[in-house]
């Protein structure tokens, strides 16, 4: 035995499969998504191998780890707590509820956790299109207290996507005005539109608008309602399938730019 062992993990996103010596130090990682070995330590190449032969598919490639990206090095500059990456959909309000629960019995229903169900719906089929160029961004804060609930950026562009609960209820849009259900109708696209404008300033670049609608029994929307695209969450799919605007190493560096707190707080 060559003292070797293999390690599973997930590191930015990514399914990792390290191999670390007795000490506990890696010495190489098998990046599945990347078909690569890398070696820390040429030495050990014909042992990494060996110890890697169960776990490898297909032809796979082997070397020192490549050198990072800019965007890359913008990462691991951060400081954890600037780092917005590790935000799960609806973070502010799992915070929230996680300090101030509300009664166990009440006669309404807590519409912060409608809100909360809402942005974790339409988190999810976002967090469906990473790998294949996309990266997705959620519970970005604002000054003043706002948030964008997601923003997406990939191949097709970049997208400040806004969550809106309606679960088996018709939703109306008619201009700025959006009705779910007996609701009182709300210009909710004028904020949507405005969170898309704040990121476009933040991050100078096209930012377009998405209101996201969870669970609707009907929708009643414009085919291209003015300034802002009107989707259900089953459909935000198709954001992947439009026109490529932005290059592989535009996607890297705006992501790694909105990933840092600090890009929105100079708002």
């Amino acid at each position: 035995m060559n003292g070797l062992r293999v390690v599973p993990a997930r590191r930015h996103g990514q399914e990792r499969l390290y191999v670390c010596g007795t000490d506990g130090r890696s010495v190489a990682w098998y990046d599945r998504d990347t078909a690569r070995v890398n070696l820390l330590s040429e030495d050990r190449r014909e042992d990494v191998l060996l110890v890697l032969g169960p776990f490898l598919t297909g032809p796979v490639t082997v070397g020192p780890p490549p050198v990072p990206t800019p965007a890359e090095l913008a990462r691991l500059a951060l400081h954890p707590d600037d780092d917005l990456a590790p935000n799960r959909p609806g973070e502010a309000l799992v915070v929230d509820l996680d300090r101030d629960p509300g009664p166990a019995h009440r006669l309404r229903p807590d519409l912060r956790r409608r809100a909360l169900a809402a942005e974790q719906t339409v988190g999810a089929a976002l967090d469906r299109l990473e790998g294949g160029g996309w990266h997705t961004l959620h519970s970005l804060p604002l000054p003043g207290g706002d948030r964008i609930h997601h923003l997406l950026i990939g191949p097709a562009g970049l997208f400040a996507v806004h969550a809106l609960y309606a679960h088996k209820q018709r939703v109306r849009v008619d201009g700025p005005m959006v009705t779910v259900g007996r609701r009182e109708a709300r210009p909710l696209l004028r904020r949507v539109r405005a969170d898309a404008d704040r990121a476009s300033h933040a991050l100078t670049a096209e930012v377009r608008a998405v209101l996201a609608v969870a669970g609707p029994a009907r929708l009643d929307a414009p085919a291209s309602a003015r300034e802002v695209r009107v989707l259900r969450d089953t459909d935000l799919a198709g954001l992947a399938r439009l026109g490529g605007v932005l290059k592989p190493a535009d996607v890297e560096a705006l992501h790694a730019l909105a990933r840092d707190r600090l890009t929105w707080l100079r708002l």
